[in-house]
């Protein structure tokens, strides 16, 4: 497939480089070369300078037999444009980026189809519904949903008093065969494992794992994380991001929201129903005591200084606070959740590139959706008939290396498969994937 990125940002360079390591026909448009160099030295991709709202920059990269362009520049209107003119020109297919929301709204005299665009990614509306999912999943660190929500993916902080500590896979599923659950990574420092079943849960890894959505409470507990019920919210940051987390929780959570701008503060006070806003610096600590932080369950902090946020998380967890989130800019501090001691780091890029991916994946691929800090993919299938898939049952397959069947959907039903599973075609399938496996998992289902 040959793709045009337009961008080459944070979202496009992820994308260029998930989509590279696919065998696709990449194309990376910026107007500043040092970021084309980034891209250059880091992935086997084409660079060129330029504009991708510009007529002779699009027909110079071959636009016209191009079977996507993504436009994911921090300008909308650079987006838009570029999407526009490549679908004039030919283009099968178009996503933009927009940062302004008000061009997803109804009363908006414009609407995608005007551009020839295909799919608009919004991501503080992404980020923001990913931080409502943490906090209605309260114990998990990552919550990812499969099989139109019956089955969840969540991921688990093994701390030092877990009674999985020193206990291999097969004990802890011999101990709970009545909580049908199957871990398909674990996160130790940077490392992803695809874990087998003599592998050990040690203090401090990161275990992803997948159940039917009304068994995760159970499966938390096994894992001695108790599932608490968040009553108090403070948001520390009245930004886009923080202001769509309020008015998403204010209906069913006691909500504060922090903002040091008077203007934006205002704004917010005649917006938001049901949430107090307060203006003030997150980094008052008389303020928050004032405004009970220790009295809180979720401390949440949106502000635009990536590093304010995780100080102020850091200091909220010192304070009591049961679970904290902090959105960040860089995807480098992602992995460091784990090891600072934030329950989660949210990143808007990230998530608006897996929204994208979502969209790309074709044929047999239902969906796909990545882990914040994991270098991987989960994917949903459906077997082929035909396909060698579905030939023998799962242990003995020889399933691509780096790879894990997480769980299969057979005529509606949700299996958590084991070694004699056998997949039918037509099955719907979750499988976990390190980047290099993608492609053989793909050959397999097709």
């Amino acid at each position: 497939m040959k793709i045009i990125i337009v961008g080459a940002g944070e979202v496009g360079f992820h994308l260029a480089k998930v989509l590279a390591q696919e065998q696709n026909d990449i194309i990376v448009i910026d107007r500043k070369q040092e970021r084309l160099e980034r891209v250059s030295e880091s992935l086997d991709v084409m660079t060129v300078e330029g504009s991708g709202s510009q007529l002779s920059t699009l027909e110079k990269v071959g636009v016209s037999d191009t079977d996507l362009l993504i436009a994911v520049t921090s300008i909308d209107e650079v987006n838009l444009t570029s999407c526009l003119l490549a679908h004039k020109l030919g283009a099968k297919k178009t996503i933009v980026r927009v940062n302004d929301p008000e061009f997803l709204s109804a009363k908006s005299p414009l609407n995608p189809e005007d551009f020839g665009v295909d799919l608009v990614i919004y991501p503080e509306g992404l980020a923001a519904h990913e931080i409502v999912q943490l906090i209605r999943r309260s114990s998990a660190t990552d919550v990812l949903d499969f099989a139109d929500g019956r089955i969840q993916l969540i991921g688990i902080r093994i701390e030092a008093d877990s009674p999985l500590v020193g206990k291999k896979l097969r004990d802890v599923s011999a101990g709970y065969q009545d909580i049908p659950f199957r871990v398909v990574a674990i996160q130790r420092g940077i490392k992803t494992i695809i874990p087998f079943a003599d592998d050990t849960f040690r203090k401090g890894d990161q275990a992803f794992v997948i159940s039917k959505t009304e068994q995760v409470p159970e499966m938390l507990r096994m894992a001695g994380k108790e599932t608490a019920k968040f009553e108090r919210v403070m948001i520390l940051g009245g930004g886009r991001i923080g202001q769509h987390v309020a008015e998403e929780l204010e209906e069913e959570l006691t909500v504060k929201l922090i903002e040091s701008s008077k203007e934006t503060s205002m704004k917010l006070a005649d917006s938001l129903r049901k949430t107090m806003v307060i203006q003030g610096e997150g980094k008052d600590i008389d303020l928050l005591a004032t405004e009970g932080i220790m009295d809180m369950d979720v401390y949440i902090a949106t502000t635009r200084d990536e590093e304010d946020n995780i100080i102020s998380c850091l200091m909220a967890k010192h304070l009591g606070v049961k679970k904290t989130i902090a959105h960040v800019e860089k995807l480098d501090y992602i992995p460091l959740a784990n090891t600072i001691g934030i329950d989660a780091l949210v990143n808007k890029k990230l998530s608006a590139a897996t929204a994208i991916l979502k969209f790309i994946r074709k044929g047999e691929i239902v969906s796909v959706a990545s882990l914040h800090g994991v270098d991987a993919e989960v994917i949903e299938m459906v077997a082929q008939k035909g396909s060698r898939v579905t030939k023998k049952q799962l242990q003995d397959l020889e399933f691509p290396e780096g790879a894990i069947v997480g769980c299969v959907i057979h005529n509606g039903s949700v299996a958590i498969p084991v070694g004699a599973t056998k997949i039918n075609p037509q099955d719907r399938v979750v499988v976990f994937c390190l980047p290099g496996a993608i492609k053989s998992v793909e050959k397999f289902f097709s």
